[in-house]
């Protein structure tokens, strides 16, 4: 048994529109901005989260639940640049931006967008960045607040 290390194994991009989240295209996916060399190596919280839904009943002595909404905490931490290439996350991504945020993994970064590999693919509205507080021996960041504004595709194929 062996297992899958995450380094170098993930792709972030931005696409501003995508046809069909189900099934984003090479093209679509090569068009929008790769952002995964500005995203810190921790920078990337996608947590999902399910509520709960009391089916017990007045007969019941024990208390039962099943599944319910769905709704995801999302942020991403950036590095800031020194150039506009590099500071593109912090020029693009303000208050009130949407567009869609595609993750791969498990695939090494440098491997090209390829037909049949699968992605996220979430509908985003940003919120106000932040920047976060300087530190001694670090890069500065800004962390950017996504909402999830739509039922994700978190099981999409490129086509």
């Amino acid at each position: 048994m062996s297992d899958l290390i995450s380094d170098g194994k993930t792709r972030v991009a931005w696409l501003s529109t995508v046809a069909n989240i189900n099934a984003p295209t090479v093209a679509e996916l090569t068009a929008g901005a790769d952002y995964t060399k500005r995203i810190t190596p921790d920078g990337l919280k996608i947590d999902p989260s399910t509520a709960d839904v009391d089916t017990s009943s007045l007969a019941s002595k024990f208390d039962t639940k099943t599944a319910g909404r769905v709704g995801y905490d999302t942020e991403v931490t950036f590095k800031r640049g020194d150039n506009p290439t590099d500071d593109a996350p912090f020029a693009t991504l303000k208050y009130g931006v949407s567009g869609f945020l595609v993750v791969r993994r498990g695939v090494d970064f440098a491997t090209a967008w390829t037909v049949a590999q699968k992605v996220e693919v979430y509908p985003i509205t940003c919120g106000e960045p932040a920047n976060s507080s300087p530190a001694a021996n670090e890069v500065m960041k800004f962390v950017s607040p996504m909402k999830v504004t739509d039922p994700p595709a978190t099981a999409a194929t490129v086509a």
